[in-house]
């Protein structure tokens, strides 16, 4: 048990370095391109799960992180942004306590989303908002932690499963093509869904 502990504080603390070395230019394209898309698709109180070092709390009034990275916790405290532990796949607030949630990048890295689902729609608020982001072909084969390859059909019979309707599909940082999806490891397709 000791040993898997070390384990995961070795992960964190290289999770948490890989966050803090995004380029310039990557701020740039988050900042002025990627956030001010995505703030269109979510409403109201937000709650942002796989916050990583609070880009989008920074950007967004009104939302709140969450992730399973202390050290990335810790980071986005002492920045004064209101982010909070997840522990055992629990989300730490009431039943229907957000207008949208923001799952940005994660899904990837789960194997089963089952509780992570059943979590989310508990704290979403009647009509409220899912906008999920998962990488294309090149951003999710360069990550070993990726788990399962999310395609559109793939997140609409996953948004069916778990009893979301679909609003929108759209591709970042341009548009649906395979060529990018192949070459670009910042590609990706943004799914909002309808609690």
């Amino acid at each position: 048990m000791k040993h898997q502990k070390s384990k995961y504080k070795k992960l964190d603390k290289i999770y948490f370095e890989y966050l803090s070395q995004r380029s310039f230019l990557g701020k740039i394209y988050r900042n002025f391109i990627l956030y001010p898309r995505l703030n269109k698709y979510l409403k109201g109180k937000a709650l942002d799960i796989g916050c990583g070092i609070g880009d989008m709390l920074s950007y967004r009034e009104n939302t709140i992180g969450l992730d399973i990275n202390p050290l990335n916790v810790n980071y986005c405290k002492k920045k004064k942004l209101e982010a909070f532990l997840m522990k055992k796949g629990r989300v730490p607030f009431k039943d229907q306590s957000f207008d949208s949630v923001l799952l940005d990048n994660v899904l990837e890295h789960i194997s089963t989303p089952t509780l992570l689902f059943n979590e989310i729609k508990r704290v979403l608020k009647t009509n409220g908002i899912l906008l999920i982001g998962v990488p294309g072909i090149r951003g999710f084969e360069i990550d070993s932690d990726h788990k399962i390859f999310y395609d559109e059909i793939k997140l609409n019979n996953l948004a069916k499963k778990f009893n979301f309707s679909v609003n929108d599909v759209f591709y970042t940082p341009f548009f649906r093509s395979i060529f990018l999806s192949k070459r670009l490891k910042q590609y990706c397709i943004y799914t909002q869904w309808k609690k």
